[in-house]
């Protein structure tokens, strides 16, 4: 790069840079010892960024069975690095957007980015890239080079880019009149900003051409990202240059070729309109490729029939073979009698709830109960009753908390009741409730007689505006003691711990 257009850029006040939270979570990619706990504190700081990552923890590209309502879940189903990659691109984007009269060029930059950002996650899929929210990433700050460009010098970046026909008239015009391109400017913006060294080798190769391969599939599917995206902007393409240069390289990245394209612009167009929302950028369906949805279904329909037949029995092989592995791991976790979690889950379970809780500072509440003289009623009734009462008491504890609280048995006729965001009024509340609910309802029948129960129930609360705990060991042994003053005071009763 020129070393006048290096002190240019330096020197520009208006140049893009990364907002307070983008600074700490590029320290916190860069750290090997980073735990999910401090991504949490620092993502937390920023209500919008912690809005978006629900958002995109729900969104179809990562949407599970179970909805995310809170930003632990949603860091627990993402993972960590999901999360750093997710949270970067986030809060790179509000900084990257800057206000000197160009804002029609930003958006127009932008819509190709985040174009790029899908198109690099769905071509990395393809070719067997394990870090998909890198390569999002990487595919959404491959043109920040022409948004600091725009920002240094925005008549001169303004009137190049409309005398540019297309991308690759755009780099030789950026050559020709600053000495570099927009890959090579955002390169050296990304070491400015010490992003991750794999972000800036990506951004550096993004504008690789077929007479410079990139043998590495990573920053291959983000030069085809940038290739993919200029096809779908295209107002038209009569000549099928830009689809021909769009085809090379996602065949490049992924190492497979056509119908690759077509299926990738019918998956594009599907995910869309979720990813314009989650980046607040309009991207409309191009007329010019309006047929291509078609012409890749029936491309897919007319197959050979014997490949459908052996792919298709062989995903049903896969999915019988995941759902006996899922159910055999779900009995596993599962009581067999209540169905509740079983003592070991609940301990994996209790965990992660208290990392949590800690990390974000909401309170925990966690209850053990236990039901008053059950053994009088298994030495009086028999096993098979006690199992039906201990089965409809885990079925009304069940309908009576809600889907985020967990259950567990943890041995004999002890359960074990985690109330998520629940304060020690809020929880006591909730018990107290059940029990008078049990206490009217009876557990089981016995020769035409409704037979009752009551419980004892011991309530310990971690709050970082009240009680703190050490770790949920501790936790976990304040409600077992709680559990027996409340049996010492009588049973049938609900005993929070008392220091």
């Amino acid at each position: 790069m020129r070393p006048e257009l290096e002190a240019s850029l330096l020197h520009c006040r208006n140049l893009p840079s990364p907002p307070g939270v983008a600074l700490q979570i590029i320290d916190l990619a860069q750290d090997p010892n980073v735990d999910i706990n401090a991504t949490a504190r620092v993502i937390g700081m920023d209500p919008a960024l912690s809005a978006r990552m629900l958002r995109v923890a729900n969104s179809p590209l990562y949407a599970g069975r179970r909805r995310v309502d809170n930003l632990g879940q949603a860091m627990t189903m993402l993972g960590l690095n999901a999360t750093l990659s997710l949270a970067l691109g986030f809060s790179l984007v509000q900084g990257l957007r800057g206000k000197n009269g160009t804002a029609a060029e930003q958006e127009k930059i932008w819509r190709r980015s985040v174009l790029a950002a899908l198109a690099a996650r769905l071509i990395g899929q393809q070719a067997g890239v394990a870090r998909l929210e890198d390569l999002m990433l990487a595919g959404l700050l491959q043109d920040i080079g022409g948004l600091a460009l725009l920002q240094a010098a925005p008549s001169e970046y303004t009137a190049l880019r409309a005398r540019a026909g297309d991308n690759a008239a755009l780099l030789a015009l950026e050559r020709e009149v600053f000495g570099s391109d927009h890959a090579t400017v955002g390169a050296w913006l990304a070491r400015q900003w010490q992003l991750p060294a794999y972000l800036g080798d990506a951004i550096a190769a993004s504008e690789a051409g077929a007479a410079d391969p990139v043998d590495d599939p990573f920053p291959a599917s983000v030069a085809a990202s940038g290739a993919v995206a200029d096809l779908w902007l295209a107002t038209e393409d009569p000549d099928g240059l830009l689809r021909a240069a769009a085809e090379a390289a996602v065949g490049m990245a992924t190492g497979k070729q056509a119908p690759v394209l077509d299926e990738l612009l019918v998956q594009i167009a599907a995910a869309l309109p979720e990813i314009s929302a989650l980046f607040e950028v309009r991207i409309n369906r191009p007329e010019h490729l309006q047929a291509i949805s078609e012409h890749a279904k029936e491309l897919l329909i007319l197959r050979n029939l014997r490949e459908i037949q052996e792919a298709s029995q062989a995903r049903h092989d896969v999915q019988a073979s995941e759902e006996r592995m899922r159910r055999l791991t779900e009995q596993s976790r599962r009581d067999p009698l209540t169905g509740v979690y079983n003592r070991l889950q609940m301990e994996e379970v209790l965990e992660r709830e208290f990392a949590t809780a800690v990390a974000l500072q909401q309170p925990l509440s966690i209850a053990f109960i236990d039901l008053d003289d059950f053994k009088r009623i298994n030495d009086q009734h028999g096993h098979l009753v006690g199992d039906q009462v201990l089965r409809q008491f885990a079925q009304t504890l069940q309908r009576m908390l809600r889907s985020t609280d967990l259950i567990a048995r943890y041995g004999g006729e002890e359960f074990l009741v985690v109330l998520s965001h629940s304060n020690e009024a809020a929880a006591s509340r909730v018990l107290q409730r059940i029990l008078d609910e049990v206490s009217r309802l009876p557990m089981a029948v016995v020769e035409e007689q409704p037979l009752h129960v009551t419980f004892s129930a011991g309530l310990a609360t971690h709050d970082s505006a009240g009680t703190r705990f050490e770790d949920a060991r501790s936790l976990l042994q304040a409600a077992d003691d709680a559990l027996y003053g409340a049996k010492r005071e009588g049973r049938n009763r609900v005993s929070p711990h008392r220091q």
